[in-house]
């Protein structure tokens, strides 16, 4: 019997599609798929796109993955997978995936595939299972994967810890030039785009990013000899719906690829995001195991006496660390863990 697995690499969409939902769902069966997809996986260029709503990030990608299937340089075209997270309404848990409905001319492309996914309460502009729904499709054999966030503004830095690339995309008008000197999230940009760059202020915007980057990449003498060289991010001004900037978008794309790989970016990028989705489900399991081992009632009951004041949380803390069934050394390393 051909499983799950072997039908997404033999390359089925509709079991890619239905690996994807059972991983959405944390579904036992995704997981079990994923184990057998994951040494297919680490081939794909992963880009994120990132910064504020409105700005026209879905545009944009519908553009860059466009830019893909058709290159300008007459390069082959490359197969493009795109996650769309959208954001979760809090009293109903739904939300619209109304990407899919912008990305709608890219839908008959058989080298193009659209996920729209629901952050699900998520914060960081991701969905919990966002990786593993990229790795799924870094394993099924697409060349690149644009991973589109919910649009949160400078708390929205999940990103980071996920794709190779990051471009954080600006629109004249927003404040989007004042909101980036607080902080955040021009730091993790690789390259920064001002989009709809034909609105009035545009000029004034990219005079205020160009001083910002400069501010925050200070000049500094050429790399010793063995110093692998300093990557500079890039600004570049787009008018998606119009095409243009784009062709010069994915020039930088292609460069900070070729950066990474002759740097060894691409391996400590890949090594520090297993790393970090490791301790994710290593905190998540270790927490369930702990919830499962105190006896029956527990658990309310300290919270019921840490409503009524008659505890504070540490000592909750205390208290449930000591009476919970855990080998000794477990006990002593988890106050941090819990805590962190």
């Amino acid at each position: 019997m051909t499983t799950l697995a072997e039908e997404v690499l033999a390359g089925s969409r509709l079991a890619l599609a239905r690996l994807l939902t059972l991983i959405e769902n944390e579904d036992p069966q995704g997981e079990a798929a994923l184990d057998r997809l994951f040494p297919h996986s680490g081939r794909a260029h992963w880009i994120g796109i990132t910064g504020s709503p409105g700005a026209g990030k879905s545009s944009l990608v519908n553009r860059l993955a466009r830019a893909f299937r058709q290159p300008a340089d007459g390069s082959p075209p490359r197969t493009v997978a795109i996650v769309a997270v959208d954001p979760s309404s809090p009293f109903t848990g739904g939300a619209l995936l109304g990407d899919r409905v912008r990305m709608r001319d890219l839908s008959g492309d058989p080298g193009v595939f659209i996920r729209s996914m629901a952050s699900r309460g998520a914060l960081g502009g991701l969905a919990r299972t966002t990786p593993a729904v990229v790795q799924a499709l870094d394993a099924a054999g697409f060349d690149v994967i644009l991973i589109e966030t919910v649009g949160a503004g400078q708390s929205e830095v999940e990103i980071a810890r996920l794709a190779h690339t990051i471009i954080v995309v600006e629109a004249p008008g927003m404040g989007d030039d004042i909101q980036a000197i607080k902080a955040g999230i021009l730091e993790i940009a690789d390259i920064l785009v001002l989009n709809k760059a034909d609105l009035p202020g545009a000029e004034n915007t990219l005079r205020s990013l160009r001083a910002m980057l400069e501010l925050g990449s200070p000049r500094r003498e050429a790399p010793a000899e063995n110093e692998p060289p300093v990557w500079r991010p890039p600004l570049v001004a787009t008018i998606a719906t119009q095409n243009e900037g784009i062709a010069e978008l994915m020039k930088h794309i292609r460069a900070h690829a070729d950066y990474l790989r002759q740097s060894g970016g691409w391996q400590a990028r890949d090594r520090s995001r297993l790393q970090t989705q490791l301790e994710e489900l290593l905190q998540a399991a270790l927490l369930r195991r702990w919830r499962s081992s105190l006896p029956d009632g527990r658990y309310q009951q300290i919270l019921g006496d840490l409503q009524a004041r008659r505890i504070s949380p540490y000592q909750a803390l205390h208290d449930l660390l000591d009476e919970a069934d855990l080998p000794q050394s477990f006990q002593r390393g988890s106050s941090a863990l819990l805590t962190s």
